[in-house]
């Protein structure tokens, strides 16, 4: 399997390069060459299957470069019962018939990223063996809260790889934050960015592209390299979920052979949904893709007019995760819908970031609207989620699941669409306790209470055990306190990378 950029460039890399590089040298993001087809033979196979065994097999066609031996290992390590607290990985928990929720956030961070973050290193160290890769691998991240962290855990202590993961000062709630700061390894960095979200990650961006900053870090031994879902090696993993949960449906009965489902998908940078996508060029039966957006619903918007326009306020919410204007990975869906267009890529691209809007043609906005619906929460429509989820099923959710179960609701009014859906549940509720404590319990239950306090008040109420990523978190050492403006980020990598290499 061959990658090559949505921009046009005609290099073409083999899957290591791919995840190597994490962007393309023309500034776009790899995708595959070729389309890999999944029978419905192969589909119902994987009901069998444990979820490391279903990913060894959905993953070895994207990374032909790789033996199957090394597949199967970097699956082992990643989705061990050392990483993950539950026996199913992405245990699937039937709500009504019909309705199902898959758990994402299992993992060490509780949260969905960990399903890629926790593989990716693996294929990183061994891309790093196959193209010969002498230089050390500087991961930059931006994150709107989990991926930092899930990625921190990742890569830390990795031989040959450091790490600077960029947040927004006042976007990530407080659980979220001190994960990040008191994350341990001699090879990471953290580093509070004075903005939102959408500035961390534009400045990630500037500094790939910046031939001088990538010529400092070469001189102290250093390549730029991504963990956020621009790099196919983080988004290919999650495809594997999405066949899971269908395989479960089947191997449970919920479902027949080659019978459509839908996915609601609470997303923000659409890294998360357009796995989904790729799911569905495979050959899983997936009826319709319903994006969930919260206030920041610049994703709704587009999906319904074709218009992506981010020039607009930026909300801070009780989902902050998905506090996104700027959706990276919506270049690719983009080039699949116009059949490797690359000039329009281009072009849209350019219009994004000189204008901060841009609007696709007729057609390609009609082949986004027939595989996707989209709409949004409130922060107030959150809280009600929660609220009734927990009434109707005795579940507790996060907000960004609650979010994904309102949209599915308004969805269900809107189509009349009964088919059988998956809502993807991308953190644990323990994550965003303050919010789901006063959703189910009150405002006045969280007065005066810490983040951490309201841990227990949630354990109490709810049953559930507190997770072990965040039992005794406020009790941890901060070890990262750095804030920078957003022009000083350049500044900051350079200096850890001194701080690294002692130069």
């Amino acid at each position: 399997m061959l990658y090559k950029s949505t921009r046009g460039d005609n290099h073409q890399a083999l899957s290591a390069e791919a995840i190597k590089r994490g962007i393309a040298p023309d500034g776009g993001l790899f995708i595959p060459t070729d389309r890999i087809l999944f029978s419905a033979d192969d589909i119902y196979a994987l009901a069998g299957m444990d979820y490391r065994a279903r990913a060894a097999r959905i993953l070895a066609p994207y990374l032909s470069d790789f033996t199957t031996a090394e597949v199967s290992e970097c699956v082992g390590f990643a989705y061990s019962d050392k990483n993950f607290d539950h026996p199913a990985v992405a245990p699937l928990v039937e709500l009504e018939r019909g309705l199902a929720v898959l758990e994402l956030w299992h993992g060490p961070t509780c949260a969905f990223k960990d399903m890629a973050l926790q593989i990716l290193p693996h294929l990183l160290v061994k891309s790093m063996a196959k193209t010969g890769e002498d230089a050390g691998i500087l991961i930059l991240v931006a994150t709107s809260g989990d991926t930092g962290k899930a990625a921190l855990e990742g890569f830390k202590d990795v031989p040959r790889t450091a790490i600077t993961v960029f947040y927004p000062a006042q976007g990530v709630s407080e659980v979220q934050r001190m994960q990040m700061v008191t994350q341990a390894g001699n090879n990471v960095g953290v580093v509070a960015v004075q903005g939102n979200f959408d500035d961390s990650q534009s400045g990630v961006k500037d500094i790939f592209a910046d031939q001088a900053m990538s010529d400092v870090i070469a001189e102290r031994g250093f390549k730029f390299s991504s963990a956020n879902s621009i790099n196919w090696g983080r988004l290919a993993p999650q495809i594997v979920y999405y066949f899971s949960a269908y395989a479960d449906l089947l191997a449970n009965g919920r479902i027949k052979p080659g019978q459509a489902v839908n996915f609601v998908v609470p997303t923000g940078n659409f890294g998360n949904i357009l796995a989904g996508f790729y799911a569905r060029q495979m050959g899983l039966p997936v009826h319709r893709l319903i994006c969930a957006a919260n206030e920041n619903n610049v994703l709704t918007d587009f999906i319904r007019t074709g218009v992506y326009d981010r020039v607009r306020d930026f909300k801070t919410t009780i989902s902050p995760s998905m506090d996104i204007l700027i959706s990276s990975n919506l270049e690719r869906l983009l080039f699949e819908l116009t059949g490797h267009d690359a000039f329009r890529i281009r072009e849209w691209m350019s219009q994004l970031k000189l204008q901060g809007r841009y609007a696709v043609d007729t057609g390609t906005r009609e082949k986004v609207q027939q595989l996707f619906w989209s709409d949004f929460a409130s922060d107030d429509e959150t809280g009600h989620s929660i609220r009734e989820t927990h009434r109707r099923y005795g579940y507790v959710v996060d907000t960004h699941t609650a979010v994904g179960l309102h949209v599915y609701d308004k969805y269900r009014g809107a189509t009349g669409d009964d088919t059988p859906t998956v809502v993807l549940s991308t953190a644990s509720p323990f994550k965003f306790n303050a919010s789901v404590t006063k959703a189910l319990l009150g405002a006045n239950e969280i007065l005066g209470k810490t983040e951490f306090e309201l841990l227990q008040t949630l354990s109490a109420f709810s049953g559930m055990p507190i997770p072990r990523g965040l039992r005794d978190l406020q009790n941890q050492p901060v070890l990262h306190e750095t804030v920078v403006e957003r022009e000083q980020m350049p500044q900051s990598v350079i200096a850890f990378v001194n701080k690294l290499t002692g130069a």
